[in-house]
């Protein structure tokens, strides 16, 4: 029986596990950084944004294989049953996704949303009532509602449709934040989410809309002027 082909262990990994001290451990660091920058940057540009944006999630994955004490990386060098660049990517991707939950996810406590989630989060609902109910503004095309009264409507609407999104699992708010907000195609919503096909994405997104419009319901929304 063959034993199974192990990977093996880049210089610049070997040496930075290995570091005797923390001088040592800092420069082998370097040279590790030195080598794979390139990769995880491409891994976070995957996800699209801003070249900010892009910067923020490399330095948020090098955090995460800085964690206890570079926990990731020893779980391949004990497995290495992939490249370390596959396992890079693993970690990359991973680490992007649980940023995009955190970012457009439900907020804990006031006290820890950022304003600028707040915002996001305000302009995802302005969004998406834009699209799930885009008879809106047609509603007066007649005269037939005054402007301030649209008005009191459409932040009653806008309300409801707030704490129906909250209601949703984290994924779908994604979901609706990379297509309503960040509007990227199907395609790239599918390559982001792993979801099977950009068909899949269409079909998940049906599946939110009659989910929220269910939600709307509920709370008394029956038609798009409440």
């Amino acid at each position: 029986m063959f034993a199974p082909m192990t990977a093996d262990v880049p210089s610049e990994l070997s040496a930075l596990l290995a570091a005797p001290d923390d001088a040592s451990r800092d420069d082998a660091w370097d040279a590790f950084v030195a080598r794979y920058s390139r990769l995880l940057i491409l891994i976070a540009r995957e996800y699209g944004g801003t070249h900010d944006d892009v910067m923020d999630r490399y330095a948020v994955i090098l955090e995460r294989l800085r964690d206890d004490d570079f926990r990731r990386l020893r779980v391949w060098t004990n497995d290495r049953r992939s490249a370390l660049t596959t396992w890079l990517g693993v970690v990359g991707r991973r680490t992007c996704l649980d940023e995009l939950r955190r970012r457009y996810g439900r907020a804990r406590g006031a006290s820890a949303e950022s304003v600028e989630a707040r915002r996001q989060r305000r302009r995802l609902t302005d969004l998406v009532t834009e699209a799930l109910i885009p008879e809106m503004d047609a509603a007066d095309a007649h005269g037939t509602v005054a402007e301030a009264e649209l008005a009191v409507r459409r932040a009653e609407l806008r309300e409801r449709l707030a704490q129906s999104l909250a209601e949703l699992p984290e994924d779908d708010r994604l979901l609706l934040a990379l297509r309503f907000r960040d509007e990227r195609s199907a395609a790239d919503i599918a390559r982001i989410l792993h979801i099977a096909t950009p068909f899949h994405v269409y079909r998940r997104l049906t599946r939110v809309a009659s989910m929220l419009r269910d939600a709307l319901r509920r709370r008394g929304v029956e038609d798009p002027v409440p």
